[in-house]
């Protein structure tokens, strides 16, 4: 692999932290292990374990420390091997100081189970089925040549059959139904009917000689869940008719 770059790290760091891609951490990267493998492992592991940095508020300075474990812990150390890999000065001290072989596994321990390591682990493991494929292939192979070996028992041959058909079983179409239909809930369905009714007596009442400026301007009286919709007549006004006045000898009096 390439020696790690600036460029190469602001272009792969999340956009909070690429003010972080500076030739001290490149040069960090690339020095991280003697061993070239190593050394390339880690720089394609930091650049695809990133995600993490955006789910939380690390350092990058500890998210490298995290990603050289976790190579160590994929190419099949123990944790202990991968820690004292990852962090040999601060092995070194501790030996140095004479601390216990118990105190530096509870040590280890306590960084395996940090949120920063698991969270890269996360990212990083292989699901079990896909890591294990060829022993799946391995398993349907067998339970084929059952099914074919005509010097065992029908059963058996019944069975392996049957593991396969079950096994092999493509997967199901599943449909997706898009209801975009109005439901003619209780309260919509009274509405309506209410509402035809009343289009049915207002016709009636036009039928039978009332204006249709009166009928419309019949109102509904509204009570709690009931609307009465028994039309009220409406009175036309009835002119009345003004006396004429009679004329007077004397003219119109004061």
């Amino acid at each position: 692999m390439t020696q790690m770059t600036v460029d190469l790290l602001k272009a792969t760091l999340p956009k909070g932290l690429q003010g972080n891609a500076t030739q001290e951490l490149a040069d960090h990267i690339n020095a991280i292990a003697l061993d070239q493998e190593v050394a390339d492992e880690v720089r394609s592991n930091f650049l695809s374990y990133t995600k993490v940095l955006q789910d939380g508020k690390y350092k990058t300075e500890s998210y490298l420390d995290a990603v050289t474990y976790v190579t160590h812990k994929l190419m099949g150390y123990s944790n202990q091997d991968s820690y004292i890999r990852t962090f040999p000065a601060r092995y070194q001290a501790l030996v140095a100081k004479g601390t216990s072989a118990k105190d530096i596994s509870a040590y280890v321990a306590a960084y395996h189970k940090n949120k920063l390591v698991n969270a890269i682990l996360e990212q990083a493991i292989v699901p079990t089925w896909l890591l294990n494929q060829d022993i799946y292939q391995r398993a349907i192979n067998t339970q084929f040549e059952l099914m074919t070996d005509e010097n065992v028992s029908p059963k058996v041959r019944s069975d392996a059959a049957n593991s396969i058909l079950t096994h092999l079983k493509p997967p199901e179409v599943k449909k997706v139904e898009l209801d975009i239909g109005v439901k003619n809930n209780g309260g919509i369905g009274d509405l309506m009917a209410t509402m035809n009714q009343l289009a049915l007596q207002q016709q009636e009442l036009i039928n039978g000689g009332v204006p249709a400026r009166h009928v419309a301007r019949q109102a509904l009286t509204v009570q709690p869940n009931v609307i009465d919709v028994t039309p009220t007549p409406v009175v036309a006004p009835v002119p009345v008719p003004v006396a004429s006045k009679k004329p007077s000898l004397f003219g119109d009096l004061p």
